[in-house]
Parts: structure tokens; sequence; C-alpha cells
């Protein structure tokens, strides 16, 4: 590969997109693949604006990928043209010289296939592209075996699939239809319901929720625990929307709250018992209401922060006709050879935003073991980074020496076309 020919590495996730330079060990720009317009501006903001702006309040978004699928190709358009110009400052030159690395979700549309396709070459022009799919790259990222299932909970669906060296199998991908987009709506709901209407603030409760929730290892006792009333409850946590006068970004009032739950001892059954049983006489009981009242730009969250994170692990408790996460593992490993069954419970690799929930690895172990042969090791690894780690590995793979091989390049999609061009990713 010529020095002048640069590779663009593009993961072009739902939630957020990440883009670099391959060969470098972080992407240059990681921003929200969508416009918003805060109420107080006119025009739409790209994601790097949106970030920097200080009004996170009733933005209104637009996004090009709807349930992981590209549904708006000119807005798609508007997003790239806005990272390859502005971020990675590249010139419609640079562009032309260099190959495209592009991640796309699992089984994609052959229509939203066509579509990426024409802004690639068409409307980008660039010489040559590679299509990857996120569990190879995560595999590839993680290289320590020859196998691994990659669990990767995402924006808009969490997928179980299974890799063998470099492949992925698509007979054995499972998907569950629940991702970070639907967590987020489903906090709104909850909070909407209990205290204030929080329906237009997606990018204010997608900060809560990142910033507050966690998962319960015992659902039943923290339930229980949650009923406590006032300051004594461990979950309570208060959140504070911006006001547009004091402070315009939203945050956690008392920051020691957000940790108070570590401290819960492992047979606290017996602790909740023992609060739930005790009777405040008259006079604490109105102090404690006196204290408990909130300012009307404030929420308070209890069982919020782990019943949110929950619909991971058991979707039918909300009414989905869904598998959860572990039986979603279960069906991917059963679909591969038995050969492979014990070497993919010992090397499950997480991916995503969705998995950095504090204690998501630990819930997810305690939830397979009982699903698992005896004789079979589980095992669970977290990557340094759950959000890069599909980047980062199309970054190593853009930096291989054979890597312009594998490429389609423009001459052969203007002469076969997209269809058969595609056909060289498919194995």
């Amino acid at each position: 590969m010529g020095s002048h020919n640069k590779v663009v590495v593009l993961d072009n996730g739902g939630g957020l997109l990440k883009a670099g330079i391959g060969g470098d060990h972080s992407p240059t720009a990681v921003v929200p693949n969508c416009l918003g317009r805060p109420p107080s501006s006119k025009k739409w903001l790209s994601g790097d604006q949106l970030l920097s702006s200080d009004d996170h309040t009733s933005v209104s978004l637009r996004r090009p990928l709807d349930r992981g699928y590209l549904v708006n190709p000119d807005l798609q358009k508007e997003i790239w043209d806005r990272v390859f110009h502005h971020l990675l400052l590249l010139s419609d030159d640079d562009l032309r010289r260099s190959s495209l690395l592009l991640v796309e979700p699992l089984l994609n549309l052959p229509s939203a296939r066509r579509a990426s396709d024409e802004l690639v070459f068409e409307d980008f022009g660039f010489s040559s592209l590679y299509v990857a799919d996120p569990p190879s790259l995560v595999h590839l990222h993680h290289h320590h075996q020859h196998c691994s299932l990659v669990v990767d909970c995402g924006f808009s669906f969490a997928h179980a699939a299974p890799v063998l060296e470099g492949f992925t199998l698509n007979y054995g991908v499972r998907r569950l239809d629940i991702g970070g987009k639907a967590l987020t709506n489903h906090l709104k709901e909850l909070v909407s319901y209990r205290s204030i209407n929080v329906m237009d603030e997606t990018l204010l409760i997608d900060q809560a929720k990142e910033r507050l929730c966690f998962v319960s290892l015992d659902v039943p006792r923290d339930l229980r625990l949650s009923r406590i009333r006032g300051r004594d409850n461990p979950f309570r946590c208060t959140y504070v929307l911006p006001d547009g006068v004091n402070h315009m970004r939203g945050f956690v009032k008392d920051e020691e709250e957000v940790q108070r739950y570590l401290s819960l001892l492992p047979e606290g059954e017996q602790d909740a018992q023992r609060i739930d049983d005790e009777v405040m006489d008259d006079a604490q009981r109105r102090e404690e209401r006196k204290r408990s009242i909130l300012a009307e730009n404030e929420f308070s969250l209890t069982n919020e922060r782990f019943l949110v994170p929950e619909m991971l692990f058991h979707p039918a408790d909300l009414g989905m006709n869904e598998a959860g996460l572990a039986e979603c593992i279960i069906r991917s490993v059963d679909a591969c050879h038995p050969y492979l069954h014990p070497v993919l419970f010992e090397s499950i690799v997480l991916s995503g935003g969705s998995t950095l929930f504090p204690r998501f690895a630990e819930r997810l172990e305690r939830e397979l073991r009982p699903l698992v042969r005896d004789d079979y090791k589980v095992k669970i690894t977290t990557q340094e980074d759950p959000i890069l780690g599909v980047w980062r590995g199309g970054s190593l793979l853009a930096s291989s020496p054979d890597f312009e091989a594998m490429c389609v390049t423009k001459a052969e999609y203007e002469e076969y076309g997209s269809t058969r061009c595609r056909k060289r990713f498919f194995h």
C-alpha cells in the first residue's frame, strides 16, 4: 500500500460514530451519529457541535439509522461529510486517494448495503472499500484465541456472535432487539410516569442512565431495599436537570449517593427486613417528608437504577416477547458444532456501550452458569474500552499488509455493481 493511500476506518454505529485513520490506536472522532436541534437554534447541529453545545434540553434528534439499519442516506451523507472534512480534516482529493473500512451491522439489509455503497463510491469517491462486521473486528482486536463468542450490546440491539479464525459464523448469530436506545426510552417513561415529564429529554436522560444505572446481583432483595423511605434508601439518587440560568448541564445532586449501593452486604435481607420493620414516630416522619421534597427541576431514582438494565437480562418481565441475554448466548452456542461449545463458553468477549453498567459481567456469568454444563468453564472478558474495541480491530486490519487486496475497488463497483462486489465479503 502506498504511503499516500490512507485507510479511513469508520464504525458507523446507531448511537456513536467512530472515525479515524487505520493504524492509529484510537479514533480521531467519536461523535453521536445524528443531527440535533435545541429549541434555541434554528439550524440542525452535527454530533460534535451537539457535544460542545451548552444547551441539551429538549433537543430534537434526527438519526440516519433506525434499529441499526440505514434508512436515511441523505442524512448519513451530511453527517459523514462533516466527519471527513471537519473532524478528520481530509480534502476531496484525500478521500479519492483513500480506502474506506466500513463497519456494518450483522445481517445487514440489501437495500441498506446498496445505499451505503452509493455513498462511499458515488458521493465521496473513495478508491476502494472493505466492509466488516463488529464481532470479527472485536475478535481481531482481542486475538488471544482462535475462537470467541462476541456479545455486542450496542445502541440498537444486542448480538451473540460466534467467531472462528476471524470469521463470524452467521448461522450462529442470535439477536436481542434491546439496546441502549430502548433502555433510555424505558427510563424516560419511568421518570415521566413517576415524577416529571422528560419524554423530550433524550440526551439528558441518556446521561442520567450512564451515570446512575447499574446491574443488580439480587433483584428481589434490591426491590425490597428500594422500598425504604427517605434518606435510608441505599439506591436513592437525585438528578438535577439544567435550569438554563445557573447550570446548563444535568448533574447528580450528591455524588456520594451514587456509590452507596456498593457498600450493601451480600446478606442484606436481614438489614432490609430490620429497616422495613422500624417504626418512625410522627415527628420523624414529618421531618423526613420535608427533606425529601424535590425542587421542580429534579427527579429521584430508586429501583429504576437497576430495573432499566434488567431489561437486557429479563425482557419478559416487561412484557416483551424476547429471550434474555443469557438464553441468547446459549442458543448461539448451540447452533455451532459441539466441539466448539466448551471453547466458546470459555472465551466470551463483551463489547458495546451497554456492557459498561457496573457489575454487568458478574451478573451475566451468574445467569449463564446454571444453563451451561458443569464440566464447561464460563469465562467472560471485558475489553479495555468496549465502545472503541470494534474500531481498534478495524484499525489493526486496515494496517495489515494484505488489506488492499481484500477491498473492492471503485472500478470493480462501476463495472459489476454493488450486489456482485458485496459477494467478496460473504464467507
